[in-house]
């Protein structure tokens, strides 16, 4: 099995408990308007306009037209993921999961686990299952960080292998969902309840938009409907401050919110049972 790699963070302390190494995966078959990662939504096309661009020569395009990335002479600056117009990055590899795994293994014994991540990772379930196989050897914990379009229940080899999932819940609202992503979100609550019920659901998120969407209307019958689980599994609410760092220029415009509203928000979800809340 192969997919497209993104990149791949040796150390990160964010990407679930403890130290981890996170793996992202390029490609998404949703249209977040705040999507912070809008280079790892689509493959590259191999239009050639990077390799026109780069300042330091680090991009290549052969002659049968493939673009060949040079990583010993790029400086991290960017220039090809901002001008790139497929929202994309030629910084990508295709590799098998025991090549992503011959990177993860370096970090033994200084991580817990590993993190897959997006893009959306589920696009991808054969490659997970061969990777989370290998990292089970190890005595790795495995999660997986999704939008939750894609039914979970129909990949239960992968369920095996994998200890926990951070769940996406754009909004609760099917049309506001629609209105964040283009797409609606009836697979994204059956896959938290079902998840839930199997003890897989390790995290849910949600990013606080103001004037994008009713966040308070859409956390309050978000606890509503995942508060029922919590006698099941004990699981985390993570509320995501939007900001726009990273966002698309046309989306770049939304509210901040501030702190006061983000406690507020965690406080309706502490009222209705939820002790492990975090606000980033």
């Amino acid at each position: 099995m192969q997919a497209v790699i993104n990149k791949i963070i040796p150390f990160s302390s964010v990407d679930g408990p403890g130290n981890r190494t996170a793996i992202f995966l390029q490609g998404c078959n949703i249209n977040c308007k705040y999507c912070h990662n809008p280079e790892t939504r689509a493959i590259c096309v191999r239009c050639g306009l990077c390799v026109e661009k780069c300042p330091k020569k680090a991009l290549e395009k052969t002659a049968d037209g493939k673009i060949i990335y040079h990583p010993q002479l790029c400086v991290q600056c960017d220039t090809c993921i901002h001008l790139c117009p497929h929202d994309s990055s030629p910084r990508t590899a295709i590799m098998t999961a025991e090549e992503v795994y011959a990177k993860v293994r370096k970090q033994i014994p200084f991580i817990r686990g590993i993190t897959v991540s997006g893009g959306e990772c589920m696009l991808h379930p054969g490659f997970l299952e061969d990777l989370f196989v290998l990292a089970k050897k190890d005595n790795l914990t495995t999660l997986i960080d999704s939008n939750g379009t894609i039914p979970f229940n129909q990949y239960p080899n992968l369920l095996k292998v994998t200890d926990g999932v951070m769940l996406d819940i754009k909004a609760f609202r099917n049309d506001e969902h629609v209105k964040i992503t283009d797409v609606g979100n009836k697979t994204v609550l059956e896959n938290g309840a079902f998840l839930a019920e199997n003890k897989k659901l390790h995290e849910v998120r949600s990013v606080i938009v103001p004037d994008l969407y009713d966040t308070r209307r859409s956390i309050i019958e978000m606890a509503e409907f995942l508060s029922p689980y919590l006698a099941i599994q004990d699981f985390r609410i993570k509320l995501i401050a939007y900001r726009p760092m990273g966002v698309r220029k046309e989306y770049s415009h939304y509210q901040v919110p501030d702190q006061k509203y983000l406690e507020e928000l965690a406080q309706i979800l502490k009222n209705r049972g939820f002790k492990n809340v975090v606000i980033t």
